[in-house]
């Protein structure tokens, strides 16, 4: 075969060539022929240039080692060119069993593993749970404690956009951001490990009500944090707002109308930013909810510039609800009336929260032992990452990482 190459050009003399390989360079360089042809033809009927092989589709990996995937996600991706044509995730890499986990543990021994599902928002993710339980057993959460579990929730619904703003920015090009947001995160950090210890996989609620109460000063210091952050936001979206550079990266990519949103059960900033006003918050009030003044932010195009505006605006409401709350804090009990070893009465139920990325559910089956006989988690990140195949097609592979951003998953969340 080498022979023959070179013998089809000219690089060796007739004499030391056989018969044999003349034939099988002239047999190559007839193929090479019928392929130019065959090209030049389907391009002169069809506009498509020709391409290598006459292939105009390639299946590439994207992650899982890959940053913008934001954790272990694996995206099999067909592209034409930098043309998306499909693009399939494939989730697991991440999984503990964790639904399964809940089986083998006594209800209150459940709400840790909840804290590393979506390890950026573990506060909604206790609370969720613990509302679950506390419906199975029909237990009353004292006022007090009804308002910190508020304060902490939207604490960490800001936590969580924060870092979602910080690394979206990374993402498409914009480094700054993520220093500017990561400032505020790290205060509110600060507020989580003075009341509870832990600053990410905080364990911060209990069945019934709190662990602790707040340690003195604690209501001061975070009233005077949420005095100072508006100016702050002001800040990120002086960076992005109105920046040519984020709005051609962001605007009109993966477009989804409200109907499509509710067709794939999508929630939270996403379905938000297609125009359909559901939060749960609102729709299905729990704990002090209905009686808070807040607007349930939403746009109409449904790309990833409305995602973005969608989640500051949110953050700019998070601020009024802590500030709400703030006033209204008195004294009083922290835990209702809990069982000290909880054996609800066979059962099934549900319950939910509106956590940063959506609607978090638990639904629990009890046979009226000590433990869960089966426990299901409806997870946001999961239900919104279907859409994902949906979002990309027909954009380019750089658009890509920006919506997986804009989605705003969490791996451990999604695999579980």
């Amino acid at each position: 075969m080498e022979a023959a190459l070179r013998a089809a050009a000219g690089t060796m003399s007739d004499d030391k060539i056989s018969q044999a390989e003349k034939d099988e360079a002239a047999y190559f360089a007839e193929r090479a022929k019928a392929a130019a042809a065959r090209a030049a033809e389907a391009s002169a009927v069809t506009g498509t240039p020709p391409t290598l092989f006459d292939v105009q589709e390639m299946e590439l990996n994207f992650g899982p080692q890959h940053p913008s995937t934001h954790g272990v996600l694996r995206i099999v991706l067909k592209v034409d060119g930098e043309k998306i044509l499909e693009a399939k995730p494939d989730v697991g890499y991440l999984h503990r069993g964790t639904e399964k986990l809940f089986e083998t543990e006594t209800y209150p021994m459940g709400v840790p593993h909840t804290d590393r599902m979506d390890y950026v928002a573990a506060a909604t993710n206790n609370h969720a749970y613990c509302l679950t339980i506390e419906k199975l057993l029909a237990v009353e959460v004292p006022r007090r404690a009804q308002l910190i579990r508020v304060i902490l929730d939207e604490l960490q619904r800001l936590s969580s956009h924060l870092v979602w703003l910080g690394t979206s920015g990374i993402d498409l090009g914009a480094v700054t951001p993520f220093w500017y947001a990561f400032r505020e995160r790290e205060q509110i950090l600060d507020f989580f490990e003075e009341y509870c210890g832990a600053r990410l996989t905080l364990n911060c609620m209990r069945i019934g009500g709190l662990p602790f109460d707040l340690t003195p000063g604690w209501t001061e210091r975070v009233a005077e944090f949420v005095d100072d952050l508006p100016a702050r936001i002001d800040e990120y979206e002086q960076l992005l707002t109105d920046n040519r550079i984020w709005k051609k990266r962001t605007v009109g990519i993966g477009v989804i109308s409200g109907e499509e949103c509710i067709e794939w059960g999508l929630t939270g900033p996403v379905i938000r930013a297609s125009g359909v006003e559901w939060d749960l918050r609102r729709a299905q009030p729990y704990e002090c909810y209905e009686e808070l003044d807040f607007v349930v932010p939403t746009r109409q195009n449904g790309d990833t510039y409305d995602r973005y505006i969608v989640r500051v605006q949110e953050m700019r409401q998070s601020v009024r609800i802590v500030r709400q709350c703030l006033e209204r804090l008195e004294p009083g009990e922290i835990r209702g009336k809990v069982p000290r070893v909880i054996k609800p009465v066979a059962e099934e139920v549900y319950a939910s929260v509106e956590s940063p990325k959506g609607e978090l559910g638990f639904y629990c089956v009890s046979n009226g032992s000590n433990k869960p006989y089966r426990m299901h988690v409806r997870p946001p990140s999961f239900i919104n990452l279907q859409a994902l195949p949906r979002l990309a097609k027909g954009h380019l592979v750089s658009d890509l990482v920006a919506l997986i951003g804009t989605i705003d998953i969490v791996l451990g969340e999604v695999d579980r």
